[in-house]
């Protein structure tokens, strides 16, 4: 391996998967002949590089392909592996099932834990042969979908904008100009509304039929085990959402009405939610590059981990962050095994959410630099999505003490907001979870029906929500524009259960700034190899399912919106 390597020069050659399945049936039929332990994790080994080498090309298509979605060569690639990849499943389980029955599964467990044997058995118990078609039309979907999003050109303010480009302007001065842009964004997803009902109806019928496949009513039980959930089910969010309503929507109706006051306004509409103080939001002091330096000399001063971290990522050209036409319109962390490489997407537009990135999307990548080179096995690389976001969101809230750095004497203001933010963000967040619940267990629903229960789920987590005149929100559309819905179904809890954890760590910096870094440490290095709930509790967390859990976590972030409303 290149340690000088920069992401530009890497290499991309297409896998042959006729000899990966050739290679995975080898090594199946290699690991049920093992005849010692040593044998059988040396194949295992050899299973781990055939498995990353198909997986490091995939994430180095996606990459390039999100970077540049007019890209016809890593758009054709792109479309490949959604087709192919799923065909590899059968010769990895079949790998799993040597693995798991046979002699020496013991040894395995009692070498790298519970967890790798968990993990596997979801993958056997979750995977049928019958489902390989629908999964790719699945993804055939997905990529539409994402392709239709990347495509938006709206002539807005003298320029022609992607959808993050518009978004800057959710947050100007200037009320009409919010409005404006609001009607700019709305007009794109009505333009494209019959398309993207058609893509869901595919998306929610496919899916469903997998659910099928495997004996399950629908598709749900199916999501929660591609999430890699293994100790608590859909009865356990609900009763989370139920926390969420009761303690935070009361509060979030607070705050939005101190809002209103604030900037000057009757009421607080939905094109004035992200216009947080009046004459102006905290603005990022700066360009791109300049923020990228910032960001680099608050993790040198963090601690020693974060500061290699940070030079690992800049010197090999890990971070691709600047907003540019046929830009895919999404951010995220993803890695490249071989060379231990987390990789950093998104797209700046000149508002606090750059920050946000630079200490969110970071945040995940140091976990992953972390676990990368303290986990034994390729498998615990990752950890399960529910505990991923813990990592970035409490990222976000160490960085509180820099701010002045990205901010100048609008510190404050950025601290406030982005406090207010992430807690005004859980009931949208509960709510798009309840939503994908409803769809997937009322399949016949059509697709007005569905966006009708979009609106009767604003209006129970977010009463204050009015969007005015503009008609395609107004009747239950703001859904559209969540991606996640589309791509990655039942993840969008995660951010919701996770802001829990980091509110926790948000207290324990204030309390005892040394033994709360040192149990984040812990969550970073301890990768994917425990479940959710004993990561929580290795790192000293609290169950968001339990009775009260909601108002605990959040009751110091609580006190202090509550207290700063009445400063600004």
């Amino acid at each position: 391996m290149n340690e000088n390597f920069k992401f530009k020069d890497l290499k991309y050659i297409r896998p042959d998967f006729d000899k990966v399945k050739a290679e995975f049936s080898s090594l199946t039929e290699k690991m049920k002949n093992a005849t010692s332990y040593e044998d059988a994790k040396k194949i295992y080994r050899e299973f781990e590089a055939v498995s990353s080498d198909v997986q490091d090309a995939y994430t180095i298509v996606m990459i390039r392909h999100t970077v540049d979605t007019r890209d016809k060569f890593y758009d054709d690639e792109n479309e490949y592996f959604s087709a192919v990849s799923p065909e590899i499943s059968p010769y990895i389980v079949e790998f799993y099932n040597a693995l798991y029955d046979g002699k020496f599964r013991n040894d395995f467990e009692g070498e790298f834990g519970a967890q790798m044997m968990r993990s596997i058995e979801l993958e056997r118990k979750f995977f049928t042969e019958k489902n390989i078609p629908l999964q790719q039309q699945e993804a055939k979907l997905c990529n539409e979908y994402e392709k239709i999003i990347a495509s938006a050109a709206i002539d807005f303010n003298g320029e022609k904008l992607n959808l993050y480009g518009v978004m800057k302007f959710f947050e100007d001065n200037d009320r009409k100009v919010r409005k404006a842009a609001w009607d700019k964004y709305a007009e794109f997803f009505a333009a494209n509304e019959k398309r993207f009902e058609e893509i869901w109806d595919e998306l929610i019928r496919v899916r469903n039929e997998q659910g099928r496949n495997l004996g399950y009513e629908n598709y749900i039980p199916l999501g929660y085990a591609r999430q890699g959930r293994t100790d608590y089910n859909a009865a356990d969010v609900a009763s989370f959402r139920e926390q969420v309503r009761e303690e935070l929507v009361p509060l979030c109706n607070e705050l939005y009405l101190a809002q209103a006051k604030r900037i000057g306004v009757d009421k607080v509409c939905a094109y004035d939610e992200n216009y947080v103080f009046e004459g102006g939001n905290a603005v990022p002091v700066g360009n791109d590059d300049e923020l990228v330096e910032i960001a680099r000399g608050m993790y040198k001063d963090m601690s020693k981990e974060t500061g290699e971290f940070i030079d690992f990522m800049i010197d090999h050209e890990l971070l691709d962050l600047k907003n540019k036409p046929g830009k895919a319109a999404t951010g995220y962390m993803t890695s490249i095994e071989k060379y231990k490489a987390p990789f950093v997407f998104s797209c700046f537009n000149g508002t606090t959410g750059d920050i946000q990135v630079l200490t969110h999307e970071l945040g995940h990548a140091f976990a992953g630099y972390e676990a990368m080179r303290n986990q034994p096995i390729t498998a615990y690389y990752s950890e399960s999505t529910d505990i991923a976001e813990i990592h970035s969101m409490s990222m976000e809230q160490f960085s509180y003490p820099y701010a002045e750095r990205f901010f100048g004497d609008k510190a404050d203001k950025f601290r406030f907001q982005h406090l207010q933010e992430a807690i005004t963000f859980v009931p949208f967040g509960v709510a798009v979870d309840e939503y994908q619940h409803i769809v997937y267990s009322k399949p016949d629903l059509t697709p007005k029906e569905r966006t009708a229960e979009w609106k009767k789920l604003e209006e129970k987590y977010m009463p204050w929500r009015d969007y005015g005149d503009i008609d395609f929100f107004a009747r239950g559309g703001w859904w559209y524009h969540k991606i996640h819905i589309f791509l990655y179904p039942f993840y969008y809890i995660n951010y919701t259960l996770t802001t829990m954890g980091a509110m926790e760590f948000k207290k324990k910096m204030h309390d005892d700034k040394i033994s709360a870094w040192n149990d984040y440490m812990n969550l970073c290095k301890v990768g994917g190899s425990k479940s959710y709930l004993e990561t929580l509790a290795y790192a000293n967390l609290s169950n968001p399912f339990r009775a009260g859990a909601v108002k605990n976590a959040v009751s110091f972030a609580k006190d202090i919106l509550l207290s700063d409303i009445k400063k600004f």
